[in-house]
């Protein structure tokens, strides 16, 4: 038995895609492939033992990706997605060579499709991505002239991983968030953290009626289609059911995800292998 499907189900089974976050806010990319890539089997993981990733170091966020990367080799997976805008600003292009398979990110598809909305852009991410700047410079490479505003929303990924969208609490820390990219009069808004689409019933309404939206999830999806057709490695057999696991509370992870999937799914713990040294990136 591996830490994960043993080796008979492994061989019978398509290789999936790979897709992991902190938490519960790839599910927003798991969807996407339903929808555009409804053939395509999923490994899932969810790194909840040691959300959120937007308060750590990029020293450790190059470490926790690399061990679900190596996990997920074990798994079989023919290609990963970062369902993790935090993990795509820091880590993509450390690893993207260092796997057998194409590991892709949200951020450059999510800026090309925020360059193509509009000219003012806010974008809401956690406190590493805005660090980063990831967000910005993609987007001013796409189009200098488009001016972006960035905003870290800590709160956030709490929010949505406690279950309190529905809480006064998660208004009033949105409005406090949105106030500085309202005041700029941005006219797009980019989902910059996975998460974020969950809590569109709570940012809508404090925005104006004309702004316009992005999910990377959307772009990133569609550019996981293309590229799976580029390597000849779309399924063209029916998808098996998603293999979730995750690396805090099984039970803790179902209880939330049944409002975004419309099921309990399965769920099981699992162990991260430890890898040699911590890599300083």
């Amino acid at each position: 038995m591996k830490n994960g499907l043993d080796h008979r189900l492994l061989a019978q089974r398509p290789a999936p895609i790979g897709i992991f976050d902190s938490g519960v806010g790839g599910l927003t990319v798991l969807r996407e492939i339903y929808r555009q890539l409804p053939n395509e089997s999923v490994l899932y993981f969810g790194d909840t033992a040691r959300l959120p990733y937007g308060s750590r170091s990029p020293e450790e966020i190059l470490y926790f990706v690399r061990q679900i990367l190596t996990w997920m080799a074990d798994q079989g997976v023919k290609m990963v997605i970062m369902a993790c805008n935090t993990s795509s600003a820091l880590a993509l292009d450390l690893v993207q060579g260092e796997f057998p398979f194409p590991v892709l990110g949200l951020i450059r598809p999510g800026a090309q499709a925020a360059a193509l909305r509009g000219r003012r852009i806010g974008v809401i991410a956690t406190q590493a991505t805005v660090t980063s700047r990831a967000y910005t410079h993609a987007i001013q490479e796409i189009n200098p002239d488009c001016r972006v505003w960035e905003v870290g929303c800590p709160l956030f990924v709490p929010i949505v991983e406690q279950n309190q969208i529905k809480d006064p609490h998660a208004q009033r820390t949105a409005a406090t968030y949105l106030q500085p990219l309202m005041a700029a009069n941005i006219d797009t808004l980019v989902y910059g953290c996975t998460h974020y689409p969950h809590l569109a019933p709570v940012l809508r309404p404090i925005l104006p009626a004309a702004m316009q939206y992005v999910d990377p999830a959307i772009s990133m999806v569609a550019a996981a289609a293309k590229e799976l057709d580029a390597l000849g490695l779309r399924s063209s057999t029916p998808a098996w059911s998603t293999e979730f696991y995750v690396s805090g509370s099984a039970p803790e992870f179902k209880r939330l995800a049944v409002q975004w999937l419309g099921h309990q799914p399965a769920v099981r713990q699992i162990r991260l292998p430890e890898l040699v040294a911590h890599p300083k990136g």
